[in-house]
């Protein structure tokens, strides 16, 4: 009998000793492009608090403002599986289809970035899925932050027109968002995300678009950088929470739901922060001296017509026409 005890004993101990090295195996790199107090970083910083507090073996640590790469970079790094989390936008780069992503004027509020860019149902959400999935790549929320403006440093002439703006700004790598912006009569100079502030410092670029109101005035205006901030309203700033199939296989059920429990938490709050903040920090733009210049109801509409009769057309030769198909017929 005491043999059978010391025995079971001996087991139990296995088995703690066992979890408690299991527990500290399972380390987890979230990697992120937003700056260190960002509220995107922040939400990346509850995330990992909630996995780590989760009990579950795991032990995810944030790298963000592009610690292990750009946005651009990120993507196919996690592909890869040499990163197991990100928070950045998904860029064309890795495959043209992923273009519908910067398609602008697919949707006009809050309340269609909700129900088109955040909802896992939507004809949206289930394109990007389909194309990632290609890839390794688990897209496991969306996070829609308001829409981009122009950050700019002088005002543009014709600013509300289409007219030749005498400005040169800076896109993101993609041709659709170019095409876009040219026609709008502006230069295009395309540029990662890390190299905007230099350029603008130093004016090589008199503007950019990419940031929302909240970014603007965090990122910019804070640094007295910019004077201007041009609201057109074309495309959301939207970035993912996206993991590794690799890593995601390397984990068990609870792991994995504790992880998309975690994130999806956080879109849900990174939402709601962006949505009750867009009008505060709109007016801290203001005060901090920044001219904030939008189009009137006549204006904005003519922008969406050309948009849709010039721009929309253009896509399917890289997103395909069935995915625009989709799209479209989702809108309806």
């Amino acid at each position: 009998m005491k043999l059978l005890m010391k025995t079971a004993a001996a087991g139990a101990l296995a088995m703690l000793t066992s979890t408690a090295a299991f527990a500290a195996d399972i380390d987890l790199r979230f990697a992120g492009v937003f700056p260190i107090d960002h509220q995107g970083t922040k939400m990346m910083e509850q995330v990992a608090a909630d996995v780590n507090a989760a009990g579950v073996g795991l032990n995810m640590t944030v790298f963000p403002a592009n610690q292990l790469g750009s946005g651009e970079a990120l993507f196919e790094d996690v592909a890869r599986g040499n990163i197991d989390f990100a928070s950045a936008f998904i860029y064309s780069d890795t495959d043209p289809r992923l273009e519908f992503l910067s398609m602008p004027f697919l949707v006009s509020g809050w309340d269609d970035m909700d129900s088109v860019m955040r909802n896992p149902e939507s004809e949206f959400s289930k394109i990007l899925q389909e194309i990632t999935d290609e890839y390794g790549v688990n897209v496991i929320a969306g996070n829609p932050e308001g829409f981009v403006g122009i950050v700019a440093t002088k005002e543009p002439k014709n600013w509300n027109t289409l007219e030749d703006k005498g400005m040169n700004i800076r896109v993101w790598s993609s041709a659709v968002l170019k095409e876009m912006i040219e026609s709008f009569g502006f230069q295009a100079t395309t540029m990662a995300w890390g190299d905007i502030f230099p350029a603008l410092q130093s004016g090589i670029v008199d503007g950019a678009i990419c940031c929302t109101k909240t970014a603007t005035y965090s990122i910019f205006a804070k640094s007295d950088v910019g004077s201007h901030f041009i609201q057109y309203n074309t495309i959301p700033e939207q970035t993912f929470y996206y993991g590794s199939e690799r890593t995601l296989a390397k984990l068990n059920d609870e792991q994995r739901a504790v992880i998309e429990a975690a994130m999806k938490k956080a879109s849900d709050d990174f939402f709601a922060y962006n949505r009750e903040n867009d009008s505060v920090f709109e007016q801290k733009l203001v005060d901090s001296g920044y001219t904030i210049l939008k189009l009137n109801d006549e204006e904005q509409a003519a922008m969406v017509e050309h948009v849709r009769t010039n721009i929309w057309p253009t896509m399917e030769g890289s997103v395909g026409k069935d995915v625009m198909d989709r799209l479209l017929a989702a809108g309806k």
